[in-house]
């Protein structure tokens, strides 16, 4: 699988995911952030008024001292003199060193904190602020008391009465001799204020947790969809199994696993040959049957840890599997076959009346490609980069080899089948650089009336002369550029070609005839190919009467309408239209009956092979009947030899295109023909 469909793969099936999860995180972290800050400020605001109000009582005491009023103070103190000498003190004495000039959250203070030695509950910081050790608190300490303040009086802990919570804390204040009055103040806090603290507190962790909870179980039910759809992207509706995706992401995995570096594998493209017919003889819910059942028998017959499969198509499947030597391959695939070509006779016996037991078996057919162990160094090592859309490509290559038979087989992709795809590979590369540089050459084909033995047209072919590759029959590039859309391209080469030789004769006083120009059958899906062809033409200044558009007759099995309208706009702007090929395949009457056409071409194998020649001369001799009852003119192809020029010219065949008279021949040998020869005489 190339990496650009696994990264979208993956980019899809982690889509919204990882940022869900990201957005998770970041909201999880700014909500215990901004909750911290908040309770923070909240705990710091309160400490803050609780402490500036203990030490206006002190500052009152501190008052009553230097009046000499002692009785005055109820609280622990001592006095330091300016050099921080204990010059007297009251009580019990546990301030501790730390403290100093507390920066609170409205600015400096004017006394100073010291922590109590005994209790840490509240604290003096770094950054000069008092706060709140949450960690802290032992109510069971005797410096913590807890009493009930209506009384005025300390007593045991009481929290039926309004309650208050008493946490000691140093305070200095300094004197107006230099001295400093340090009292040990009680930061009190109402027991219902801390409780309404806690249920603050309680409640927004409990919105914060439900308010996470929610968003993970979003996230969850995300993934989950997610996954579910990826599941549906994977799995294939009918069989239930893997489907093209699912096996090329599967199989991708099994392949750059370490443990099967040193592995030999199969890619394999398995085709039900007749299971078209069989829906039709049946019906398609039975058809998507037999595909359930073939899907189970094949995942049957694979190791689900080491290989896979999936279905790829209405009538193909896809399987990986270990491949120690080709043999093995080919008993596989025996074995299978021998438990797939009963597969409807298993479980279904409804058969529509009138069908015969044929429909009970199918045939197989199966391409290979084997995937060798990456070897770097003369090592094995781990695959990296696996293309399996290349291998499995190569696999309906070799598949290829064997669709003209209705019996089941298996093909290898082998090194013949390697050199095609390289000749292929290169030819695509090259084909649009051979277009712009004109190397496409145009060579002409003489049609001869038989009867005057006189030039009266010419078919243009196309050949290749290449700088990279030399010259090239069209054989060995039209069947490319046919099954990749080039060959549009090149019709519209040809016509422009073609009409700019042709004016350029006429205008030099060349006696020209009507040249013939293949437009392929992809060209006929275009509703404005008339148009297309009448600017070309028109674009070179030439007569229409010069240009005769042939068509193939396959082409007349596509969209009939549409074939209809083009061929009657053509003969509306003055160009003759010809049917090629007529009785190389399964020819249908009603194209000459709907379709106005001026000629047709007799195809070549009518003119060879050892058939019985009285039965071929009945055939053609019918053939030119018709034509003329039809108005058209008739060009017999591929004739070679005397005694078919003279039967044709006995049947009244218009036109002989063939070696007997003529190849196909560059332009300026077809030039030299048209003025120096005019007349051909029979040898």
């Amino acid at each position: 699988m190339s990496k650009t469909k696994e990264k979208q793969f993956k980019k899809l099936k982690n889509a919204h995911t990882i940022s869900s999860i990201v957005i998770f995180i970041i909201q999880f972290i700014l909500l215990v952030g901004i909750l911290n800050v908040v309770l923070t400020f909240f705990t710091l605001f309160l400490i803050d008024i609780k402490v500036d109000n203990e030490s206006k009582l002190i500052r009152q005491m501190a008052q009553n001292y230097e009046n000499g009023n002692k009785s005055g103070i109820n609280y622990d103190f001592f006095v330091l003199d300016k050099n921080g000498k204990k010059i007297e003190e009251s009580g019990v004495n546990t301030c501790s060193d730390k403290g100093g000039v507390p920066g609170t959250l409205f600015g400096k203070k004017d006394y100073t904190v010291f922590e109590d030695k005994d209790n840490k509950t509240l604290f003096f910081d770094d950054g000069g602020i008092v706060t709140f050790n949450l960690f802290a608190p032992d109510f069971s300490n005797d410096d913590i008391s807890v009493y009930v303040s209506s009384a005025g009086e300390l007593d045991d802990i009481n929290v039926e009465g309004n309650a208050d919570i008493d946490v000691p804390l140093w305070i200095g204040i300094k004197l107006s001799n230099g001295n400093t009055f340090v009292a040990k103040a009680h930061i009190t806090a109402r027991l219902v204020e801390l409780i309404v603290f806690i249920i603050m507190f309680a409640a927004v962790n409990v919105f914060l947790f439900v308010f996470l909870i929610i968003r993970l179980v979003r996230i969850i039910r995300g993934v989950i969809r997610r996954k579910k759809l990826s599941e549906l992207f994977l799995i294939d509706e009918v069989t239930k199994g893997n489907n093209w995706m699912g096996f090329l992401l599967g199989a991708d995995a099994i392949l750059k696993k370490r443990n099967n570096a040193e592995k030999r594998y199969a890619i394999m493209h398995i085709v039900i040959v007749k299971y078209r017919n069989y829906c039709m003889c049946h019906s398609l819910e039975e058809g998507k049957k037999i595909l359930h059942r073939i899907s189970d028998t094949i995942d049957q017959n694979i190791d689900k840890k080491t290989e896979i499969s999936g279905h790829v198509s209405s009538s193909s499947f896809a399987l990986l599997i270990e491949a120690p030597t080709d043999e093995s391959v080919r008993e596989r695939f025996d074995k299978l076959l021998s438990q797939l070509s009963d597969v409807d006779s298993r479980g279904n016996t409804q058969q529509m009346a009138g069908h015969p037991d044929v429909f009970k078996s199918f045939s197989f057919q199966a391409g290979v490609h084997i995937i060798e162990p990456n070897v770097v160094d003369g090592h094995k090592t781990k695959r990296k980069n696996v293309d399996l859309e290349k291998h499995y490509n190569n696999a309906v290559t070799a598949k290829a080899t064997i669709e003209s038979s209705a019996d089941s087989g298996i093909a290898f992709f082998d090194e013949k089948l390697m050199k095609n795809e390289k000749w292929t590979e290169a030819v695509e590369e090259h084909q649009q650089k051979a277009l712009d540089n004109e190397e496409f050459v145009v060579y002409y084909q003489p049609k001869y009336s038989p009867e005057k033995c006189e030039l009266v047209g010419a078919e243009a072919l196309i050949r290749w002369q290449s700088p990279e590759f030399g010259f090239v029959p069209p054989g060995r590039f039209i069947p490319i550029f046919e099954n990749n859309g080039f060959i549009t391209a090149i019709d519209h080469y040809m016509i422009c070609h073609v009409a700019k030789q042709q004016k350029k004769w006429l205008d030099e006083g060349v006696k020209c005839v009507p040249v013939s120009v293949n437009v392929s059958r992809a060209h006929f899906a275009e509703s404005d190919l008339a148009e297309q062809i009448l600017n070309m033409v028109d674009a070179e200044g030439l007569p229409h009467n010069y240009i005769e558009i042939e068509l193939t007759e396959s082409a007349f099995f596509d969209d009939k309408d549409m074939i209809i309208e083009t061929i009657n706009k053509l003969k509306e702007y003055g160009f003759s239209v010809s049917m090629d090929d007529f009785g190389s395949g399964y020819s249908s009457l009603n194209s000459l009956k709907d379709m106005d056409l001026d000629v047709l071409k007799l195809d070549a194998e009518f003119f060879r092979g050892d058939a019985d020649s009285n039965r071929k001369e009945a055939v053609v001799s019918e053939a030119i009947k018709l034509a003329k009852r039809l108005k058209m003119r008739t060009v017999a192809e591929g004739v070679e030899d005397k005694d078919e020029v003279e039967f044709l010219e006995k049947q009244g065949c218009d036109m002989i295109q063939g070696y007997y008279f003529a190849k196909p021949m560059p332009a300026e040998e077809y030039e030299e023909r048209m003025n120096e020869v005019y007349h051909v005489l029979h040898e």
